[in-house]
């Protein structure tokens, strides 16, 4: 069957056009490759290498077709015959070593340096090329006729168990290393396998029609199209890998358990960026410290991980060395960054840390490059036990993840007392937490976190529900309470449905809703004057009661007081103390009062301690105070106790 076929083409003349057409694939991968400049990396050295091995492979074997065609060959012509099964074996028994080399990095197993040191590996390339060495002597791989008709001998047997052998090796770290991979990755490295395949079987059993370059040449355009060309890792605005990249890379890293070292650049003011150009582009940030990152790393090493964060992989560095990285680095942030003709200072944390050792996984990488810094924190290179904080972080979002199933918060209530007829006014309610694992949580540390976790909303409703059935129990209006402050997150505030929402919780305790006064900080209602206004607008109409809470601490003016209709203004503990400190603190309170008194708003300043603030304030005819020299924030059982046997603020039981 075989020779049947083989007697209805002409042999020659069909492996002499599957020789051209590989060639051509084969310029067609160069000319796309520095077309793209992806020639940079190991990976893509090595892709031109094994172009390079299929390309020169085709040359001899078209020059072999058109001698041998001739009747008659010429001396110069036989030499060169004799010379071209030579460069063609030295050259071809590469193939196999070079793509499995190829699949270690792209695989993120090893780098070229590794393979090539390896003695196994190169006792196994050096068997199959001894082989070519000693044919002239021996024939035992090929030899040709008395008319010039090449002939394969038993040792060309060694050439395909030597490229088997790292043809399985290939597939095998393929296989181990496969969760690592994108699909694309995937699909490309296992066609270029079966196509490979394909060609070798074809060409064993028709010996005369070679098919085998060309089905290489045809594998190797898989890999151009689908590895070699990097669109889906690199950001066309910073021209570095994206976070995808990064996280198939240390996946891929971690699985063959390679060494390395992770440096993360947080910028910490990259706001400054619009500022100074006008503009909110993330490339200006990236054009301004480009050409410095790339004096540490190449750019496949660099990450943009988001707007304000880059990553930088570093291998077989010593502690010693990262640290002088890391602070060359941090020096480099402390002098300007020229963008046309301005001078920009950037700030940046940079953190450094290892795998495996401290970050175990890609998850624990983005944790650290996502992760706030801690809010105490002066340092600006973290490594070692200054990460520690993410531990502590960690902790603390599982905390919050299980927090209200373990009943893990609690709403506490401070008294707010009327300072003009000396009896207790109100409460503000204060979420507390504390774990069962890590016991108690500051809500400075707590909130962030449920903010970014997207429970905040959860939480907030948790608060409110409670304070609804506080409320509806009776007990506060008992004690003379009107209404019980609750702090309005602007996460929830801003939502399209918040005042149906809030409508519909309070509706179900069926209390009056004069008794909720929602709290806004001074920030949030300067973040969006129209949108806050017309919530407010919207639950007073149904009677809410609203309050500016921490006036002072902010840049709002008085366009935010008299645009949002808040019935009481709560005057921040910075401004009250302040004012025991300074002539100029005490006009900054008596001008902030009378302004804000002028408005026909009632005040409370927060933050009271001391007999003297309770005197100073009475003077300057505050409406309410709060503060530890009244009460700290109680529990509910506390604070229920602690209204029903209310006295007249200490020192002042004679007072009008």
């Amino acid at each position: 069957m075989v020779k049947v076929v083989e007697q209805m083409f002409d042999q020659r003349s069909i492996s002499l056009t599957f020789c051209m057409a590989g060639l051509v694939i084969c310029l067609i991968n160069f000319i796309s490759t520095f077309i793209q400049k992806r020639t940079a990396k190991p990976q893509n050295k090595l892709f031109l290498v094994l172009n390079t091995i299929v390309a020169v492979n085709c040359i001899s074997n078209m020059i072999s077709h058109v001698l041998s065609a001739g009747k008659t060959l010429s001396p110069t012509g036989a030499v060169v015959l004799g010379i071209l099964p030579y460069i063609y074996f030295l050259i071809h028994n590469l193939l196999c070593p070079m793509f499995f080399c190829y699949v270690c990095v792209v695989s993120g197993s090893s780098g070229v340096r590794k393979f090539l040191n390896n003695k196994v590996y190169a006792g196994l390339i050096g068997i199959s090329e001894l082989f070519v060495v000693i044919n002239p002597v021996t024939r035992c791989s090929w030899y040709f006729d008395e008319h010039n008709n090449y002939t394969r001998n038993w040792g060309a047997s060694v050439f395909y168990i030597t490229a088997g052998v790292f043809f399985v090796l290939a597939v095998s770290r393929l296989v181990f290393a496969w969760d690592t991979l994108s699909v694309s990755r995937k699909f490309s490295l296992g066609f270029f396998c079966m196509i490979v395949i394909a060609g070798v079987i074809l060409q064993l059993v028709f010996p005369l029609i070679q098919t085998e370059l060309f089905a290489e040449a045809v594998g190797l355009a898989g890999l151009m199209y689908e590895i070699e060309n990097e669109d889906d890792r690199i950001n066309p605005d910073s021209g570095f890998c994206n976070r995808s990249a990064m996280r198939t890379d240390i996946n891929g890293y971690i699985i063959n358990r390679r060494q390395l070292h992770i440096i993360g650049i947080r910028i910490t003011n990259s706001d400054v960026i619009e500022k100074f150009t006008g503009a909110e582009n993330d490339d200006i940030l990236s054009s301004l410290i480009s050409d410095f990152l790339l004096s540490i790393a190449p750019y496949y090493h660099i990450y943009d991980v988001n707007s304000n964060t880059y990553a930088i992989t570093l291998f077989g560095n010593k502690e010693k060395e990262i640290a002088e990285i890391t602070s060359y680095i941090s020096k480099r942030f402390e002098s300007v960054w020229e963008w046309g003709d301005s001078e920009i200072f950037l700030s940046a944390v940079i953190m450094a840390a290892d795998i495996p050792g401290r970050l175990s996984s890609a998850a624990d990488v983005f944790y650290m490059l996502d992760c706030p810094v801690s809010p105490g924190n002066k340092k600006k290179v973290l490594s070692g036990k200054d990460l520690d904080y993410l531990v502590r972080r960690s902790s603390v979002e599982n905390a919050v993840s299980r927090g209200l199933g373990d009943h893990s918060f609690a709403v506490h209530y401070q008294p707010t007392y009327d300072i003009k007829h000396n009896v207790i006014h109100g409460a503000e309610a204060l979420l507390r937490m504390y774990d069962k694992e890590i016991g108690k949580v500051p809500p400075d540390e707590f909130v962030p976190v449920a903010e970014q976790m997207g429970l905040i909303d959860d939480i907030d409703d948790f608060v409110l529900k409670e304070v609804c059935t506080f409320i509806r129990s009776g007990v506060p209006f008992k004690a003379g309470i009107n209404s019980i402050n609750v702090n309005l997150s602007v996460v929830q505030c801003m939502k399209p449905d918040f005042v149906e929402h809030i409508i519909d919780l309070v509706n179900e305790t069926g209390i009056d809703k004069h008794a909720i006064n929602f709290e806004v900080t001074e920030s949030v209602a300067t973040n969006d004057y129209d949108t806050l206004a017309n919530v407010v607008r919207a639950l007073k109409e149904k009677g809410f009661c609203f309050s500016m809470d921490d006036y002072g601490t902010g840049y709002s003016n008085i366009n935010s007081i008299f645009s949002i209709d808040f019935d009481v203004v709560k005057i921040d503990k910075s401004i009250l103390w302040g004012a025991e400190k300074s002539e100029m603190g005490r006009i900054i309170l008596e001008n902030s009062i009378r302004m804000i008194s002028s408005m026909g708003k009632k005040i409370l300043v927060e933050g009271v301690e001391t007999a003297e603030q309770v005197k100073m304030l009475r003077e300057l005819d505050v409406d309410y105070i709060q503060g530890y020299y009244y009460s700290k924030p109680l529990s509910k059982e506390r604070f229920v106790e602690f209204i029903r046997d209310s006295k007249p603020l200490p020192g002042q039981e004679n007072a009008v």
